[in-house]
């Protein structure tokens, strides 16, 4: 079960973190700290072994995700730093809302391919723009409100510090409806930015000792094959499959953090 959630983690672009921590808080006993740091690990694990699959079909936008990474890697060391201070039980609740606010948007009608407005000039100047494989041939695409990307990308960083989680909702919701990537551009590209976010989190957390290799590494282990399952689905999709699979994962997730938050998990 948990090779299968991790594997639609890594279809979805959204890592599958969220699903990890309540799952070891709630079912499994573990302290939230010691949870946050294997799901950190795992993250980076979900990233790695989807993402490489992702470049060579060459679906990701490397260019854009290591671009925006600049932005979720400032944010997850800022999370991570408040994470002794803030109330997690308050984030996981606004961050539910978020999901289910997602999951509305990316069940709203919008053309694949959004050329009829032309690019953000920001995007032409770093030569963010890219083309990505159809049924019909490589298609070219056009980048659009990359300021607007960039400060939600931030706000997924901050998250995934507080709450060890990659964030891939937020970064999917940035990619597909703020910035009008294709689905599976979105989906491909947040994959291959959460292990960096994760990354960053993660060192806070070994430094502050909150990353125990016994727990890390079974759970790391669980999570690998599912990732590379998700990347060889993915391939064939249907888009339209996509999103509703992808709003059906963050309605659940949602719902079950905030069941988590109010039963004391978090």
């Amino acid at each position: 079960m948990d090779r299968l959630r991790l594997g639609l983690g890594a279809l979805t672009g959204l890592g599958g973190g969220v699903v990890i921590v309540p799952l070891l808080t709630s079912v499994c006993g573990v302290d939230i700290r010691y949870a946050i740091g294997a799901s950190l690990v795992s993250v980076i694990a979900t990233s790695s072994g989807a993402a490489s699959t992702y470049i060579k079909q060459g679906f990701t936008n490397l260019r854009l995700g290591m671009f925006l990474e600049v932005a979720t890697t400032i944010g997850a060391f800022v999370g991570a730093m408040l994470a002794t201070v803030v109330s997690v039980k308050v984030l996981t609740v606004v961050l539910a809302i978020a999901l289910l606010y997602s999951a509305y948007l990316s069940q709203q009608p919008r053309p694949e391919w959004s050329d009829e407005q032309p690019a953000d000039p920001l995007a032409t100047q770093l030569h963010l723009n890219g083309a990505c494989p159809t049924p019909d041939g490589l298609s070219a695409y056009q980048i659009h409100s990359v300021p607007v990307g960039f400060g939600i990308m931030m706000v997924a960083g901050i998250l995934s510090g507080l709450l060890g989680i990659g964030s891939g909702a937020l970064k999917v919701l940035a990619l597909d409806q703020a910035m009008k990537l294709p689905f599976k551009v979105s989906t491909t590209t947040s994959t291959f930015m959460i292990g960096v976010t994760a990354a960053v989190s993660a060192g806070v957390y070994l430094a502050r000792g909150y990353i125990d290799p016994g727990l890390s590494m079974p759970v790391m282990l669980g999570v690998f094959p599912g990732a590379l399952l998700g990347a060889k689905v993915l391939v064939g999709a249907k888009v339209p499959v996509l999103r509703t699979l992808f709003s059906l994962v963050l309605v659940a997730m949602a719902f079950k953090m905030v069941y988590t938050n109010l039963s004391g998990g978090l």
